[in-house]
């Protein structure tokens, strides 16, 4: 970049930064996008497909979930990695339709291109696109109907959309029964549902339907010492955040022993000490001690005695979601224990699962933070259910906030197609060019599911069309049978909010892509744009396969 000055050339720029401005920065930019939306597309919908990724180590993930590949995927361009980024707030909204953000956001930017081409001008668009995805918003409330938050059945069914098409199909009722249970057993009264509070161990060994969930808590840890009970039942819990062992001074301190019988004043002391801080466990009438921080040798050996299950070094999370699951409150200093502060469960057990010993806390009253242990053949069938098992946890929870749902199987989106062309007509000028775009840009949902499952897509988004055009708002494509059903009937329903959010963030990367004109990359070695050197070394655009350059 520089400027002529009395036919003096003046960098500006430092030397070996590129530009890119203009027609080419926008059409470098969307090219990056489509390619990001172009990877993750077929593994939407039931019938999807699975990514295998390779890392540099040679660790390998088998993943249908959009965002998982994405985050996997090393992606250096840009553009492409504000695609990346909407599919990752969709995965911390709603945790599922991550896939469906990042399609709909590159055929919105395939469908911008075109309108690029008849000159029709990017902010005139990007205008355009704002006002279709507000409509398509209001469409979407209109189209959503309601759910009681204790109406298993439907909940149920919001699991299995969300979990359909990943590797945990063939044990998904099972599964789907795990999820919905746990969520409304740690939703609160005022309907906020904190994921953090299900717990979610996976255990290689076993197969998928060995998964169970647990009415209380799973640590991954064993008690402290052998001669102590492997079982308690009627457990009073005891949750400790100081350690049970003889107090340290804070400040350097020498004790000087002149001798030896006053050494052995000092270590009967500090015997005592610990045996006080015993009595105290023992007064308060706990008969289960978790501790987050150490417990002394000489301890361990006098909570055996009195027949206490002791764990040490408890994580703090673990430790949080004990107190929720067993209605105790965590004791910061030995002083402060007393009876009222215990927590309750059924029966406490040290049990070996898949060769390591797990302590189960088990029946409790009312456990407000539970645990799922999830069993598979393999390291990957294990991850990957895990995934599916987050993402319809996250959407049931979204369900019983929100209370909202709309069909899926691509029902919403042919009918906001419709509704928006519409709306288009009704708008008029230029803008009416760009909602038309937008309304089009929403049928890839419907057209990638009939894709994906080995269907004609033009025959399909035909019928669908038509069925919408006769006023039915819940049909959409049923892969199995190659025709448009009532999704609502099915049971393919999805949370509101997964679509909604799809939507807008969607059209918010569309739109700030578009209106960037200009790329300025600086020099520099690892990122930028290659120089034009290094592309005549790498065989002009033959090397990369046609890609822009720095895409992948």
């Amino acid at each position: 970049m520089s400027a002529q000055l009395g036919g003096q050339q003046i960098l500006i720029l430092k030397e070996g930064s590129s530009r890119t401005r203009g027609r080419d920065a926008q059409s470098m930019n969307i090219a990056a996008a489509k390619a990001v939306a172009a990877a993750v597309r077929t593994t939407l919908g039931p019938k999807g497909m699975d990514k295998m990724l390779v890392d540099t180590i040679g660790d390998v993930v088998i993943t249908n979930d959009g965002v998982t590949i994405l985050k996997e995927m090393d992606i250096e361009h840009p553009a492409a990695k504000m695609m990346v980024e909407i599919a990752k707030t969709q995965d911390d909204e709603v945790g599922d339709g991550t896939t469906t953000a990042v399609v709909v956001g590159g055929e919105l930017l395939k469908k911008a291109e075109d309108l690029l081409e008849q000159d029709v001008h990017p902010t005139v668009i990007a205008q355009g696109y704002r006002q279709a995805a507000e409509k398509a918003q209001e469409i979407l409330k209109e189209l959503a109907f309601d759910v009681k938050p204790n109406d298993v059945a439907m909940l149920t069914k919001i699991a299995e959309t969300a979990m359909t098409g990943k590797g945990a199909e063939s044990s998904k009722e099972k599964l789907c029964g795990l999820i919905v249970k746990a969520i409304t057993m740690v939703a609160d009264e005022d309907g906020t549902v904190d994921i953090d509070n299900v717990k979610v161990e996976k255990k290689v060994g076993g197969s998928i339907d060995d998964s169970e969930i647990i009415e209380g808590m799973i640590i991954d840890k064993e008690r402290v010492h052998p001669g102590m009970p492997k079982v308690v039942t009627d457990a009073k819990i005891l949750l400790l955040n100081a350690a049970i062992e003889f107090k340290k001074t804070e400040v350097d301190a020498e004790i000087s022993i002149t001798s030896p019988d006053q050494l052995q004043m000092f270590l009967d002391e500090e015997e005592k000490m610990i045996k006080t801080i015993v009595n105290k466990v023992i007064a308060s009438g706990a008969n289960v001690v978790f501790c987050q921080k150490g417990i002394d040798d000489i301890a361990q050996h006098y909570l055996a005695k009195a027949g206490i299950f002791a764990v040490r070094r408890v994580k703090k999370s673990d430790i949080e979601k004990l107190a929720r699951a067993t209605g105790g409150s965590v004791v910061s200093s030995i002083d402060a224990i007393a009876e009222e502060e215990l927590g309750i469960a059924g029966k406490i057990e040290e049990k070996k699962v898949s060769g390591e010993e797990m302590i189960f806390v088990e029946e409790c009253k009312n456990p407000k933070a539970v645990s799922i242990i999830i069993k598979g053949g393999t390291d990957h069938v294990v991850d990957e259910l895990e995934r599916a098992i987050e993402d319809a946890l996250r959407v049931v929870g979204v369900v019983v906030e929100d209370k909202k749902v709309v069909a899926g199987g691509g029902a919403p989106e042919i009918e906001l197609s419709l509704r928006l062309r519409e709306y288009a007509s009704s708008v008029g000028g230029r803008a009416q060019l760009a909602i038309e775009a937008f309304a089009s840009a929403l049928e890839i949902i419907p057209r990638t599911l009939a894709e994906n499952a080995g269907l004609d897509p033009i025959d399909m988004l035909v019928d669908l069309r038509a069925a919408h055009e006769k006023g039915n708002k819940t049909f959409g494509l049923n892969v199995f049978e190659a025709k448009p059903a009532d999704m609502k009937e099915a049971g393919v329903v999805e949370p509101l909010r997964v679509k909604t959010q799809a939507i807008s963030s969607a059209a918010e990367v569309a739109v700030m892509i578009l209106r960037i004109d200009d790329v300025i990359a600086s020099s520099g070695k690892g990122g930028g744009m290659p120089s034009e050197e290094e592309m005549a070394a790498m065989g002009g655009m033959g090397g990369m396969g046609g890609m822009p350059p720095g895409m992948m």
